[in-house]
């Protein structure tokens, strides 16, 4: 099974990483370029345990629709989103983070992703040759945008 594993240095408390990577409206903005949405489920604010959400995104310049839920919840350490339908066999996104021990204004956000592909071994070599890297790219830009959002929102102060 292809897996994703990512870890970024956040500089926001860890509440707020949490919070943040629960919001609707910040996921829709960090993930422009593929014009993803929410078009079911929770459509605006912040997801909470056993919420659902449907995303709809062009990728490889085909719309796709993903509904996923959260299966656990525990915060502010972690969740996990699970597909519920979509383009996947299967798809399993762990959020976990944690206090950077050298810094402890920065949260240390780790993703773990494991997922298969539909249409058995080809699907397998698709994920492996070309799903995992546009993935890991797609998450790392995601992550990207949500610390510069986080570092913008910390330096303007109360």
């Amino acid at each position: 099974m292809p897996r994703i594993e990512l870890t970024t240095d956040v500089p926001a408390d860890l509440e707020t990483v949490f919070d943040a990577c629960l919001d609707v409206d910040l996921h829709t903005v960090s993930m422009g370029a593929s014009a993803e949405r929410a078009v079911g489920g929770v459509t605006t604010g912040r997801l909470t345990a056993g919420d659902e959400v449907t995303w709809e995104a062009r990728h490889f310049c085909l719309r796709w629709r993903m509904t996923v839920r959260i299966a656990a919840y525990r915060r502010p350490h972690g969740f996990i989103d699970e597909q519920v339908s979509g383009p996947f066999g299967r798809w399993r996104h762990e959020h976990s983070f944690a206090p950077n021990p050298a810094d402890a204004s920065v949260t240390l956000m780790r993703d773990d992703i494991e997922f298969t592909a539909p249409m058995g071994a080809v699907g397998g070599l698709v994920a492996i040759l070309i799903l995992r890297p546009y993935l890991r790219r797609l998450i790392a830009r995601r992550n990207a945008c949500l610390a510069a959002t986080l570092a913008k929102l910390s330096s303007s102060g109360p």
